[in-house]
């Protein structure tokens, strides 16, 4: 049986607009995995961590022009934070 793939994904905030509640700002990085890790606003975590699973699992996006990153943002319509994942390789 093959081993899943345990690449994680890195993802980065490109912009912030508003005030995030959880102090997200531009340039900061969390490496994403199965956990959710510490620093990282829980509702982000949730809203990116499927985008994570498709990367991890070799997956793409058809809308993405790079195969390897996508673009996610926060559920905080008022106050967004964008993310760019990227397949760490």
């Amino acid at each position: 049986m093959e081993e899943p793939d345990s690449r994680s994904v890195v993802a980065r905030v490109i912009s912030q607009k508003g005030t995030c509640v959880a102090g997200h700002k531009a340039g900061d990085e969390f490496t994403l995995t199965d956990v959710c890790p510490h620093g990282i606003c829980a509702w982000a975590f949730y809203t990116l961590f499927p985008f994570a699973q498709v990367l991890m699992s070799k997956g793409t996006f058809p809308w993405e022009s790079d195969p390897d990153k996508c673009t996610v943002a926060c559920p905080d319509p008022g106050n967004p934070v964008v993310f760019e994942l990227s397949r760490k390789k």
